[in-house]
């Protein structure tokens, strides 16, 4: 049987995890894509006129995050702050990344994600509008929050949005994921250029103005249509989903995934400056994983499959743990460059394989939540590696950060594989059983 291959198997009288219990009609929910299940309620794949905006939104808010990797790491160096309180500043504020991203995902349920994603966009651009006049570690701090905040709305609210486009659910994905990275790789490599020729405030408010700009795009997307609200509490979802293994088997799959991001935006470009990289070499390196994520969003979409017979995300985890233990060791530009192009491979890989999970078992009234659950991978990421990176650096040097993180993530690809079949073992629609809903478990 051919990896990321499995026959579709019947669930008995369930469906998706849903608030809805007992839709007639609904076919078993299948462990592995299928046509049918795969698909928003349209049929067509293309991306209707009407939802241009929404890219072209994601695109800005994404070019800005760009620009923020090489921006802010290499402007708090500027400013002389240690090691160590560089990787505070990425860290810290990442504990109100998780609280806010659960928040966000909640109101993604209740409210819809165009709202929650218009908010995200205007924090980009108040945090870097506060940037730009920033001085010191604490004014610094202040505008890094507001960035994590941006990132924590932003993403569920906007993954939950592309999962409801019409036609193929993986195809959709795949493309805001191309775009995203696309952006990621623009922004990165032009902030490069922008800091070499004009400088950091310059940069800082290009970030400003590709937030505002976000938010204007985000205006012209199409309201989603109405949807009837979750019984229970605003936090009632959560309840559902948090007695799910599935859910704790894709946030280790997202924490993974996060890494290469979570370095690129701290110690990606301090590794490079001490290669001897300048601004420009460095934001065209960086740019190389997000094209790794492009190949994969356009490339590999379709192909990738859930369910416990998929080894995607056991592949996609190798590729990073791999990458980032070999980085420190092979300075050469082309043997960095290949690195950072299999990095983002393997992130795009788990990132897509997380979404597309997270969406198929799950019904669009508790989507977002379910995003921002599982997507607490990507903040514990976001807390931890920095601080892991930036201690290490400060004692030991920035390559035996690179080499600790390598071991770790090779740890967490074990658990993946270990732990792949019994995270959807463990959930009741493979037993047979009725959908999970808030009447059974509320």
């Amino acid at each position: 049987m051919r990896a990321g291959r499995s026959r579709p198997r019947r669930a008995g009288r369930g469906g998706r995890l849903g608030l809805a219990a007992g839709r007639k009609g609904r076919n078993a929910w299948p462990w592995v894509e299928t046509g049918a299940s795969r698909r928003a309620p349209a049929a067509d794949n293309p991306a209707p006129v009407a939802h241009f905006p929404f890219f072209f939104a994601s695109f800005a808010w994404n070019y800005g995050l760009g620009m923020t990797w090489l921006a802010i790491p290499l402007y708090a160096h500027s400013q002389g702050l240690s090691a160590a309180q560089i990787g505070l500043l990425f860290s810290v504020p990442v504990v109100a990344q998780m609280a806010i991203n659960l928040v966000g995902g909640a109101y993604t349920d209740r409210v819809g994600g165009r709202l929650v994603m218009l908010a995200a966009a205007l924090s980009m651009g108040f945090g870097g509008f506060e940037l730009v006049f920033a001085q010191g570690f604490w004014m610094l701090f202040c505008g890094q929050l507001l960035m994590v905040l941006s990132r924590a709305t932003f993403w569920p609210a906007n993954w939950a949005l592309a999962s409801e486009l019409p036609g193929d659910r993986g195809t959709q994905v795949g493309r805001l994921n191309a775009i995203s990275n696309l952006a990621q790789i623009l922004g990165n490599a032009s902030c490069g250029f922008v800091l070499a020729g004009y400088g950091f405030r310059a940069a800082l408010a290009c970030i400003a103005v590709l937030g505002f700009a976000a938010f204007l795009l985000g205006l012209a997307t199409p309201p989603r249509r109405a949807r009837a609200r979750p019984p229970g509490g605003m936090f009632a979802n959560y309840s559902v989903l948090a007695r799910m293994p599935i859910i704790y088997y894709t946030l280790l799959c997202a924490y993974l995934s996060a890494l290469p991001m979570t370095l690129s935006m701290s110690f990606f470009p301090l590794l490079l400056k001490e290669f001897g990289y300048g601004e420009e070499a460095s934001g065209l390196l960086l740019a190389l994983r997000a094209v790794g994520g492009i190949a994969v969003g356009l490339v590999l979409a379709r192909a990738i499959s859930t369910g416990p017979q998929s080894r995607w995300p056991v592949y996609g985890g190798l590729a990073v743990a791999l990458s980032v233990g070999l980085m420190p060791v092979l300075s050469h530009w082309l043997a960095l460059g290949v690195l950072m192009f299999a990095v983002g491979v393997g992130a795009g890989l788990q990132s897509l394989y997380v979404q597309i999970t997270l969406a198929e078992v799950t019904d669009v009234e508790m989507r977002g939540s379910a995003l921002a659950l599982g997507g607490l991978g990507w903040s514990l990421s976001h807390l931890t590696t920095p601080l892991i990176a930036g201690l290490l650096a400060q004692y030991h040097g920035t390559v035996a950060g690179f080499y600790a993180l390598g071991v770790i993530a090779l740890g967490f690809v074990a658990l993946i594989a270990v732990l792949r079949r019994r995270a959807f073992a463990g959930t009741p629609l493979t037993l047979g059983g009725s959908p999970i809903t808030m009447k059974k478990h509320g």
